[in-house]
């Protein structure tokens, strides 16, 4: 008797406790990560804004993007192709996917992707978080779809609890992957090379040879290779070879405008040292092959860009000028964030 009338208090208090007293477990923290914008780059665009990366949302973001479960014989995932090492990109002509099958372009470099307007050679994506599903459904890639990459990871333990963390609960739907993918590729920003340390004056300086090709740079290279980014993110025809695929016609594949055929998004050269072959199918194996090509002459269409038609389809240069170019464009190459230091 003396026990129940012990317990009663404790009875009575809990059911007098209304469902707005009863305080549930906060979710854990997911603060923002800052982007911090290196001097003289432009703004972050928008999607950014919309899509701020957080600890786990990154957190989740790198580990996806390291999955091979997104591939239909769980073998590649986006970092098959997308190597650190490379600048995220790859030494193969042309990306290679599952089973061996070899796709259309060379596969391009993942870094100050918060900074850029379109993305892939065509400048068919103009949201990062719209390129993931790309290399899933796409059959020389991963040859999968995104239900079943769901299928596959909801079993995966560790998955869970990281979406409850980025995104409260533990949902996996294909818009949490592709937004936290895209929160960890925001993140990879470059600008901590040679040419930063000499601009920010961190006590570094060009060598002779860097200080020539930096001349030589701004007369023949810049009006492409323009900003901080070292691109104006333009599309151009600049005369490469044509990649014999009938499937290729350069960003007219994507407005069917005759004006825009072969003509691709100007890449960036920041750490191009790494990201060889060259061209949008690789077809030059080295800066100097480039540099020879543009020298010996391109290439003649129609929407040939203006900079190479008024100097008779070609960049003159001297043997000399293209030693001091390559060893300017090397001085682009940051050495921590891929991962070398």
């Amino acid at each position: 008797m003396k026990k129940a009338i012990a317990i009663l208090p404790i009875f009575l208090l809990l059911i007098s406790c209304s469902k707005e007293d009863i305080i549930e477990p906060a979710p854990e923290e997911n603060p923002e990560i800052s982007l911090t914008i290196p001097t003289g780059f432009p703004s972050l665009n928008s999607s950014v804004n919309g899509n701020k990366p957080t600890k786990f949302g990154v957190e989740l973001g790198e580990k996806l993007f390291h999955e091979k479960m997104f591939s239909a014989n769980n073998t590649v995932s986006c970092a098959s192709c997308h190597q650190q090492s490379n600048a995220f990109s790859d030494k193969n002509i042309q990306a290679i996917g599952i089973h061996d099958r070899v796709g259309l372009r060379n596969t391009p470099p993942i870094q100050n992707m918060a900074f850029m307007n379109f993305y892939n050679w065509d400048g068919n994506i103009l949201q990062l978080e719209k390129q993931p599903l790309v290399p899933i459904i796409t059959h020389e890639e991963m040859n999968s779809s995104i239900l079943e990459v769901i299928d596959k990871i909801s079993t995966v333990h560790e998955y869970k609890d990281l979406f409850k963390k980025a995104f409260g609960d533990e949902s996996i739907t294909s818009e949490r992957i592709y937004r936290s993918i895209a929160q960890y590729e925001y993140t990879l920003i470059s600008a901590n090379s040679k040419y930063d340390r000499v601009k920010r004056n961190e006590g570094e300086i060009f060598t002779e040879s860097e200080a020539r090709g930096y001349q030589v740079f701004k007369q023949k290279c810049a009006s492409c290779h323009s900003t901080e980014l070292f691109t104006d993110q333009s599309f151009r025809n600049v005369g490469f070879p044509i990649n014999p695929s009938i499937e290729e016609a350069g960003r007219a594949r994507i407005t069917g405008i005759p004006a825009d055929y072969m003509s691709f998004r100007v890449p960036s050269l920041r750490n191009v040292e790494y990201t060889a072959p060259y061209g949008s199918f690789g077809q030059f194996p080295t800066l100097k092959a480039v540099l020879d090509y543009f020298d010996n002459g391109v290439l003649y269409a129609d929407n040939l860009d203006p900079f190479l038609k008024e100097n008779g389809n070609r960049i003159p240069l001297t043997e000399q000028e293209k030693q001091d170019a390559i060893s300017f464009i090397k001085t682009l190459s940051d050495h921590t964030f891929v991962g070398k230091e």
